[in-house]
């Protein structure tokens, strides 16, 4: 069976835009211009996954609202946030309130699809039982590549897809510098600069929240990023 995939957006261009790519790739789409519309039908069946503009016709904070009840619903629904508001506030606030995802409406068709392949790949691979290979240990850090998942000291990070593939590339390698433009690579995002600092500093916060004094992952100004080993051996010898 082909997944269903929903799209809410008030302008009907963008929105038929986005359908016909999707029904191009073999999903079925279900497009939605307003909240109370999806909201409607969301509460007979839900989709496998939800594209949400922010906006929405009167409601100037709509697909925030709709997020937060869709998470409500449920915890594992695949939800991406595309709109054209790019500003670092409205991203922090969609990822915090469940979104998988922030995208910005300039992102090529080809990017979209990935990242909407990518969250597939990994509700599936939450449905298989984990396997060793798959797995990063360094410490109190797993990684599960298969599953897309971090645990930090026992318990679970919620991070974008984005964010995982960062945490990944530098873990992998601890102690070796990633530039900005490698961290692109590794996590399949073309942005400038800024918005990979902005990633690595909601990465950061997402840790501390877990432990305070979070500092895994260090600066290394004029070149990029690494995940501090060092930190890691001091940490766990005093534990």
């Amino acid at each position: 069976m082909s997944k269903r995939i929903a799209i809410v957006e008030d302008e009907a261009a963008i929105r038929e835009n986005y359908a016909q790519l999707f029904r191009s790739q073999g999903y079925q789409v279900q497009t939605y211009a307003n909240r109370e519309t999806a909201t409607s039908a969301f509460s007979l069946r839900l989709p496998h996954l939800v594209i949400l503009d922010i906006g929405l016709e009167q409601e100037y904070e709509g697909g925030f609202t709709l997020c937060q009840w869709l998470r409500g619903l449920s915890k594992t629904l695949p939800i991406i946030f595309l709109t054209a508001r790019d500003n670092d506030f409205d991203t922090v606030s969609g990822l915090r309130i469940g979104a998988d995802d922030y995208l910005t409406k300039d992102i090529s068709l080809p990017h979209l699809s990935a990242r909407i392949s990518a969250l597939f790949r990994r509700e599936d691979a939450l449905k298989q039982p984990p396997q060793d290979d798959h797995l990063l240990i360094s410490g109190p850090l797993c990684i599960d590549s298969q599953r897309m998942s971090v645990v930090w000291q026992s318990q679970p990070v919620e991070l974008t897809i984005t964010e995982f593939w960062m945490v990944y590339a530098l873990a992998k390698h601890p102690g070796h510098v990633k530039s900005r433009q490698q961290l692109m690579q590794d996590s399949k995002i073309y942005v400038d600069d800024s918005t990979i600092t902005s990633h690595i500093k909601r990465i950061r916060k997402k840790f501390m929240l877990i432990h305070q004094t979070f500092d895994c992952i260090e600066t290394v100004y004029g070149m990029g990023y690494r995940w501090n080993e060092t930190y890691l051996s001091t940490k766990v010898s005093k534990s």
